[in-house]
């Protein structure tokens, strides 16, 4: 660890701070007091140091960046199945790995059938899967899986590690990042690798008024966390090489602060991210949300808005598309009263087809659309929505 220092003059080896600290992040080695990935920086061994030679240098040093080689994809299961984000950060992993000749591996932390499911990783040319399988893994559990991922990045040491941008990612990551003193940038939408192993990490910011190029030069890992259905997904590989590698779990991995009470399994909820079939309100629906919504049902999918519609209050952040919202790409998008902004545009072009309903001939969202229908939505809407359903199953 490159923040907690010690003070070789002061330092007696009495070992307090070895007994003091709940993590077991602290040893004496021939050198003096060494410190390993466990380190929460705490602050526990500082205060009960009775010779005052440890204490916290706040400043960063550079890391030597041919000492981390490789990607390392975390393998997220929900359910017990792989999520789907997995694939697609394997396939943009692949992309990155080619221009710098890396390896690429994965890490998996969970119960029973952890590594049967690392071997579907295998099939998509993961090089090597690190699997820590353990009872004391049921459940995801923060501190448990930050230990054991944590534990692989120290072994490996991977030049970049991506997670997918989901809830979980979302809490895993971070405590990663800051137990390596590096830095993450969330929510990427867009990765790019320069000649000498510095990854570009795209993201939206102020709001997603500009797209932010942020790099990480001194420091390793590279962590980033990824937008789900923003990258694309990865190929088979019709003749897999790579290998399974069960790695030891220790009790300190599966030791927790948090102590689970009881579990409930909730009725899984389609995001907008999983529909094959979105209805979008831009600003000119305001008076057909009924009627739009009528039609999501309709069509077996979801109502969606523009950022504009969620901040005057018609619907919330998890229904928004846009840079500062979600990312789609179903398979049919349709689209009323919406002009077309690119910071709408960016996060749903991917979808199969494009629908735009709009009165003005200028509007943006026409560039990019599939089907475009330049009327007033307030006609179009009820003589669609009754057509649809005068329809017979299967036409």
């Amino acid at each position: 660890m490159q923040f907690l220092k010690f003070d070789s003059e002061l330092c007696t080896l009495c070992g307090v701070c070895t007994d003091k600290c709940p993590f077991g992040a602290i040893s004496i080695g021939e050198k003096g007091i060494t410190v390993n990935e466990n380190c929460r920086m705490c602050g526990i061994c500082v205060k009960q140091c009775p010779s005052h030679a440890l204490h916290f240098e706040q400043k960063a040093r550079g890391e030597d960046k041919s000492k981390w080689n490789g990607i390392l994809v975390y393998g997220e299961q929900e359910r017990g199945k792989l999520h789907p984000v997995v694939f697609e950060l394997i396939g943009e992993a692949k992309k990155l790995a080619a221009k710098v000749d890396y390896p690429i591996y994965g890490v998996m932390v969970g119960g029973k059938g952890t590594a049967e499911n690392a071997v579907k990783l295998l099939e998509y040319g993961v090089d090597e899967v690190f699997v820590y399988e353990h009872e004391g893994f049921e459940g995801f559990r923060a501190d448990c899986y930050a230990d054991a991922a944590a534990d692989c990045i120290s072994h490996l040491k991977p030049s970049v590690v991506l997670i997918g941008g989901t809830s979980l990612g979302r809490s895993l990551a971070p405590r990663l990042a800051t137990r390596f003193h590096t830095g993450l940038t969330a929510d990427c939408t867009k990765l790019e690798m320069r000649e000498n192993t510095d990854m570009v990490q795209i993201r939206p910011a102020f709001g997603g008024n500009i797209m932010a190029q942020i790099i990480i030069t001194e420091s390793r890992p590279q962590f980033a966390t990824v937008r789900y259905k923003v990258m694309d997904k990865a190929q088979k590989t019709q003749n897999p090489t790579g290998k399974i590698t069960l790695c030891p779990v220790t009790d300190i991995m599966v030791r927790s602060g948090i102590e689970v009470l009881s579990t409930k399994v909730l009725t899984h909820v389609k995001s907008i991210e999983e529909e094959d079939v979105l209805v979008v309100a831009g600003r000119g629906a305001k008076n057909a949300i009924g009627q739009l919504k009528e039609l999501a049902d309709v069509l077996g999918g979801q109502l969606c808005f523009t950022r504009p519609m969620v901040e005057a209050g018609f619907g919330d952040t998890a229904h928004q598309i846009g840079l500062s919202g979600r990312t789609v790409k179903p398979k049919l998008i349709l689209t009323f009263g919406v002009s077309g902004a690119i910071q709408f545009t960016a996060c749903m072009n991917g979808a199969e087809c494009i629908v735009a309903v709009n009165n003005d001939p200028e509007a943006p969202i026409f560039k990019i659309a599939s089907i475009c229908v330049q009327d007033d939505l307030y006609e179009v809407l009820p003589a669609l929505i009754a057509e649809l359903k005068n329809r017979k199953d299967g036409e």
